[in-house]
């Protein structure tokens, strides 16, 4: 079978496809034929070596898969072989085959094709764990997401529209139509240094009540002054770290040297009546019974349509290059998939 290997880090050119033994499941794992990956901005950090849970290069990116089961280990019911799933791997993903187990594979929702799911579980999860869980949101908050085009940023927006909130958000501006037709009640550049103040501008001072903060860094105090009172802030990434060539150990250390460590105390905190999150799906293996119950809403809600995965583009696996480029330069729009065979439709 063919895998998408990264054999040392650096640019994407050191990803490669490698021809391996097709593995065998064993007690209460699943086989499953990959039809689609997803691709993730932790898949970038960990061809960087800037991702410090992942194994030791040179090892297989990818954290979430959709296809089929086509055969089963000791202790798993055999009638689930040919069924339809979507599953979370712990690294690996990017395998024509790839074991798991049974208790990460979820049946896919009829009519739900292998690359939509494949672009839910780790955005959706972590949209989930933020604004559902760290800081649920409801009917009348209003939200700032930055990066709010990609894959988590879409999925957020998709729930606080169905919780019944307002969302602004950020992007680079040849976003800013696209996030404008989704509703979005303001939208300004991610690059831009000060935004708080346009975020106090647009809501008369009194700021939002949660934002949503995946660059780090620097980033933090800005999206922290642009709280209401009792706000939340949420940080679920390390983004800043990986930008294009410059990106390494320097990189990691100027983003963690411009986090405001002294400003955030908790005696600010009280005074301020602000709070402060953080998500890392990648440290919630060990809550398994807590992630699949949020999984089992999120398939539900893909079931009626409540929910629908934006697809930017698919790649076959011999162009992983590309797709890990076009998400670290912050071009993509959703989810970016890989597929094992030939390249077709969404």
């Amino acid at each position: 079978m063919r895998q998408i290997w990264i054999n040392r880090k650096g640019e994407a050119d050191v990803l490669a496809v490698r021809e391996v033994a097709r593995p065998d499941p064993g007690p209460g794992q699943v086989r499953v034929r990959v039809e689609a990956a997803g691709v993730n901005f932790a898949d970038v950090m960990m061809r960087r070596g800037l991702y410090p849970d992942a194994p030791k290069l040179p090892a297989v990116a990818g954290y979430e898969v959709a296809g089929t089961v086509d055969a089963v280990g000791p202790g798993v019911d055999e009638e689930l072989t040919g069924a339809a799933v979507v599953a979370m791997c712990n690294f690996g993903g990017y395998s024509e085959f790839v074991c798991l187990p049974r208790t990460q594979v979820w049946n896919r929702p009829a009519g739900v094709s292998a690359k939509a799911a494949a672009a839910l579980p780790v955005n959706y999860l972590t949209a989930w764990q933020m604004v559902r869980v760290m800081a649920p949101v409801s009917a009348g908050d209003l939200v700032l997401v930055h990066s709010a085009a990609g894959g988590v940023g879409q999925a957020v927006i998709q729930l606080c529209r169905l919780a019944g909130a307002r969302v602004i958000g950020s992007a680079s501006p040849a976003k800013h139509d696209f996030l404008r037709e989704q509703g979005l009640d303001h939208v300004f550049d991610s690059r831009q240094a000060d935004f708080s103040g346009e975020v106090m501008a647009f809501t008369e001072g009194r700021g939002v009540d949660v934002a949503l903060e995946p660059r780090h860094g620097r980033w933090i105090m800005e999206s922290y002054d642009s709280l209401a009172k009792c706000g939340r802030l949420v940080l679920f990434g390390f983004s800043s770290a990986a930008v294009g060539k410059r990106s390494g150990i320097l990189s990691s250390l100027r983003t963690l040297a411009g986090v405001p460590w002294l400003k955030l105390n908790p005696v600010r905190l009280m005074n301020d009546n602000k709070s402060i999150a953080g998500v890392n799906l990648g440290r919630m293996w060990d809550q398994g019974a807590r992630t699949s119950f949020w999984m089992t809403e999120l398939l539900e809600l893909l079931a009626f349509s409540a929910i629908a995965p934006v697809i930017d583009t698919v790649y076959g696996f011999d162009d992983a290059g590309q797709a890990h480029r076009r998400l670290e330069d912050r071009l993509n729009v959703g989810k970016v998939i890989l597929v094992p065979g030939k390249v077709t439709s969404a």
